[in-house]
């Protein structure tokens, strides 16, 4: 349900709300708030909170230190796990200068943009997200371990599959939030999960992406248990991959999810300091599931993208190398952004790869180009890279890339 000022005002003041919680996050996406007190939030309707940025990574420094926050009241949601009596909302809020204009640094406004972008040009996106998580225990000072809570594999039950209930505690969370996850199961690692949700608009799904390792780390916590999204967090089991499925639907009823692809693989390489933002993230690459070739195939899980079999609205492809680390707003930014490219030039998918990348022989795989081996080259392609630079404000680019930049 989307809510408007007056309504939240309304809420606030009939239902016991005693915190608002004014959510952002940082370049790399990792979420952040302020409180304040119901008494507060008509000013931050009218003028915005400020707060001090040089404390957030890639804000500015103190010379420049005063940002505001502005709430956007259709993202109203109760955080269900908060007190029943004085109850806490929490609303995604606009990131602006003292003189109200954007922030550069606000990786929301930017996917906004390129929405905005996108239907300008007659596409519409949709997006679903597949993210990836372990669970360990907590140890005896309730720090996090790399001790698994369980030892199932790939959709195990009960009782080998210890986080059963977990996931399901997860998933009613959620729904109490307006948020429907799709499906949910044990995934290859020990103590590793998978919930999937259904698709939804770009800015929707990002908000939802961010919310939903939130909900996972407090569920886990509650329970005993850290939630680890890391790339890679035991070296000798499989990674987090957080699976992109996208559609595009044209104005005109074209089909043009083949050109969004195309676009998208095109520019895969230039995007990956984006969608891989850690060191550890390219140690998944090549090894369980997780790609390491620039390819497409329909069904074969062992190529970046495949595409179901599928026809009409029900079309849509998988993007298979980001991982849960990746900011949402920039890596949906950037998909988009691509895939118009591959349509407006009108690009082709190069020839399908139906054939298992992790047996196939050394000289098969030296055909296709591969996905950057490590962060420092994926940060120096984008650096060198035009379309990037077209999309991606430079304040952001050099703090991603500050090392090749300097």
């Amino acid at each position: 349900m989307k809510y408007s000022k007056e309504e939240v005002l309304q809420y606030v003041n009939e239902d016991d709300v005693k915190f608002i919680r004014l959510a952002f996050c940082d370049v790399f996406g990792k979420q952040k708030n302020i409180s304040i007190m119901p008494g507060e939030l008509e000013r931050a309707f009218e003028y915005g909170i400020a707060f001090d940025a040089s404390s957030v990574i890639g804000f500015g420094d103190e010379t420049h230190s005063d940002l505001f926050l502005k709430p956007e009241p259709e993202t109203l949601m109760l955080l269900p796990w908060r007190p029943e009596h004085g109850k806490v909302i929490r609303m995604f809020s606009n990131i602006l200068t003292p003189s109200g204009e954007a922030f550069a640094c606000d990786t929301r406004a930017l996917l906004k943009k390129a929405v905005c972008d996108a239907e300008r040009a007659g596409c519409d996106f949709s997006f679903g997200a597949e993210q990836e998580f372990y669970l360990f225990r907590l140890g005896q000072n309730g720090e996090p371990t790399k001790d698994p809570y369980d030892h199932a594999g790939y959709m195990d039950i009960a009782p080998d599959d210890r986080g059963e209930n977990i996931r399901r505690e997860i998933c009613l969370t959620l729904e109490q939030m307006g948020i429907i996850p799709e499906s949910s199961h044990h995934e290859d690692g020990p103590g590793q999960n998978e919930i999937d949700f259904r698709y939804s608009d770009p800015l929707s799904a990002a908000d939802n992406a961010l919310t939903f390792q939130t909900v996972v780390k407090t569920v886990a916590y509650r329970n005993g248990l850290w939630a680890d999204f890391g790339p890679k967090p035991l070296k000798n089991e499989a990674g987090n991959g957080f699976h992109i499925n996208f559609s595009v639907r044209s104005q005109n009823g074209e089909d043009v999810l083949d050109r969004t692809v195309a676009g998208v693989l095109d520019k895969v390489r230039e995007m990956t300091a984006f969608l891989n933002p850690c060191c550890s993230s390219y140690e998944r690459f090549g090894l369980n599931k997780a790609p390491q070739y620039i390819s497409w195939c329909r069904q074969n899980r062992s190529q970046l993208v495949r595409i179901p079999a599928a026809t009409g609205e029900y079309r849509r492809a998988e993007l298979r190398s980001p991982d849960p680390t990746a900011n949402p707003y920039l890596a949906f930014s950037l998909m988009i952004y691509a895939g118009l490219r591959g349509i407006k030039n009108g690009l082709s998918l190069p020839k399908m790869a139906d054939f298992n990348f992790f047996t196939a022989d050394d000289a098969v795989k030296a055909e296709y180009d591969s996905l950057p081996e490590s962060l420092s080259e994926a940060c120096r392609i984008a650096a060198n890279s035009d379309f990037i630079k077209d999309h991606i404000p430079s304040e952001i680019l050099n703090i991603y890339c500050k090392e090749q930049n300097a």
